[in-house]
């Protein structure tokens, strides 16, 4: 008996969106079938009178598609998207692995803080300094306590003081 051919596997691309048509985009590739992801996550804005909540982009300028190698060109029919995220010397769009995907919606879905991204990536013992929130400007190492990110002071003499504090109030100092 022959078993006919497995089908194309879906993959996660990025693609690049023209300045605020991302939720436009988003819709018109509803209407075409294609599935896609546009981060958004709610936040509260604080003027003199009063507090609105509002919807805003994590990623502005970029949509996720899950498009087959044969879907793949249908989205860039859009003239608002211009072309897919490439990594440097290849030609192919970079493919965001499925796993990474679930763990990023995952994480929008259910931080009660506002997620942020920083294009450097921050490791246990790297020297931070806190860029948000009440510590502002406070430089100390980024640890792992308990599976919560912590903000460690070392005092030589008596220890460690630290604190926690999410990821994306910290961005790596230089070294």
């Amino acid at each position: 008996m022959i078993t006919p051919p497995p089908a194309p596997q879906k993959q996660w691309l990025v693609a690049y969106v023209k300045s605020c048509m991302e939720k436009k985009t988003a819709e018109r590739l509803t209407a075409m079938g294609i599935e896609h992801y546009l981060p958004v996550q709610t936040v509260e804005r604080r003027w003199s009178d009063r507090i609105k909540r509002m919807e805003k982009l994590v990623l502005p300028l970029m949509i996720f598609v899950h498009v087959t190698p044969k879907e793949r060109p249908v989205p860039l029919t859009l003239s608002a998207v211009s072309r897919y995220m490439v990594l440097r010397g290849q030609h192919t769009p970079a493919v965001i692995p499925d796993q990474q995907m679930e763990r990023f919606r995952f994480m929008l879905d259910y931080s009660p803080e506002a997620v942020c991204f920083s294009a450097s990536s921050l490791s246990p013992g790297d020297p931070i300094r806190v860029i948000k929130g009440p510590l502002t400007g406070l430089e100390g190492e980024l640890v792992n306590l308990n599976g919560k990110h912590q903000v460690v002071i070392r005092i030589d003499l008596l220890g460690c003081a630290h604190v926690e504090i999410p990821v994306g109030y910290v961005e790596r100092i230089a070294d």
